[in-house]
């Protein structure tokens, strides 16, 4: 994630933002500049941009509706547009129960979560068709409650439907499940990109070139779905699933195995872009005395492995130490193994190709 500053005072905001702590102007996320951007408004409610405009003063710009009605969202929308929901908000087909109070704070969690998938993807040059775009596997969203007319409701893809338990934007409950399943990594974030790898895969690897060496490496993913996910929570994982895979669930079919790595990716790249954008450079000099400024972030070429070992584990290193300083666990706790760098650097490979066909 980049790093956004108010553009009128020039004050470093987040992407969550609303307003500038600084100097108290309304912001609002512009998708085409992928960036916020502060905003006064008049009298009779018309939204004008403040400070560096990068070309775009002529354009007309309104909150999203979810912004000003329901305050889950920040996203602006061009008013040529003649829409009233931003390009977030309209992947979003169902939402949950507002009846019940917590179901605007999930719901708002779930939408900061997905945006920051949009603009990750996006950033990295991926289309995201939604279901206007392709009515048959197009990107859609449904954030839904379990109950006794819905019974439960699984987590999951299906035909570019991504269906979310709204149980996941409860604090208490995912800790609860990522206890129970023994996963040392749980987060509303990981599941979405999680879900994009599954959304991604007949895209980029299925149709394509990319299909027989994807079998090379994650597995024949023609094995019976569903007797193996059965498999998986009888039995668990193989004991030696970390020696092959990022996770345990990884270990239960190629295509989780797939996603699983797809969204690690994801976790990987944000992070070095976040801290490139900090300004981060940090690194042990070969002789152990001490830092050897290094730049954190690079983008990705040809030997994505060796940005892992040069760029990302110094990084990972730092920051799962930072959270021991503060009293708590490690914010990246894994290690990977030679076959689950390989898979990253395919998944890296198949994203540039992606973007560049």
């Amino acid at each position: 994630m980049i790093t956004h500053r108010c553009t009128c005072c020039g004050s470093v905001v987040f992407f969550e933002n609303v307003r500038c702590g600084a100097c108290g102007s309304p912001l609002g996320f512009v998708p085409a500049e992928q960036r916020l951007v502060a905003f006064s408004v008049d009298a009779v409610g018309h939204w004008h941009r403040l400070g560096d405009t990068r070309g775009a003063a002529d354009t007309a710009w309104h909150p999203c509706t979810n912004y000003l009605q329901e305050a889950v969202c920040n996203w602006m929308v061009p008013v040529t547009d003649g829409e009233s929901l931003c390009e977030s908000c309209r992947y979003t087909e169902v939402i949950p129960a507002l009846a019940d109070p917590r179901n605007r704070t999930y719901w708002y969690r779930l939408e900061v979560a997905k945006r920051r998938l949009l603009v990750s993807l996006r950033s990295l040059g991926l289309s995201v068709p939604s279901r206007r775009d392709d009515p048959v596997r197009g990107l859609a969203f449904h954030f839904v409650a379990g109950g006794a007319t819905l019974g439960r409701v699984i987590t999951g893809h299906a035909s570019g439907l991504v269906t979310m338990n709204i149980s996941e934007a409860d604090d208490v409950t995912r800790e609860h499940q990522r206890t129970h399943m023994g996963e040392p990594y749980r987060t509303l974030l990981g599941h979405f990109r999680h879900e994009a790898g599954h959304f991604f895969w007949p895209r980029l690897v299925g149709p394509t070139r990319w299909l027989l060496p994807f079998r090379t490496l994650f597995g024949d993913e023609q094995l019976p779905y569903d007797d193996a996910l059965s498999a998986h929570y009888r039995r668990g994982a193989p004991p030696d699933w970390a020696q092959h895979h990022v996770s345990a669930y990884a270990s239960c079919h190629p295509w989780e195995d797939w996603a699983e790595t797809w969204a690690h990716y994801l976790h990987i790249v944000d992070a070095m872009e976040t801290a490139a954008h900090w300004g981060a450079a940090l690194g042990i000099g070969t002789d152990g005395t001490g830092p050897a400024n290094q730049t954190v972030f690079a983008e990705p070429g040809d030997d994505f492995a060796a940005i892992l070992g040069a760029r990302w584990l110094p990084l990972a290193q730092f920051v799962n130490s930072m959270n021991r300083s503060l009293g708590h666990g490690d914010s990246y706790p894994f290690v990977l193994p030679q076959p689950v760098v390989e898979k990253l650097a395919f998944v890296d490979a198949v994203i540039r190709s992606g973007v560049a066909a």
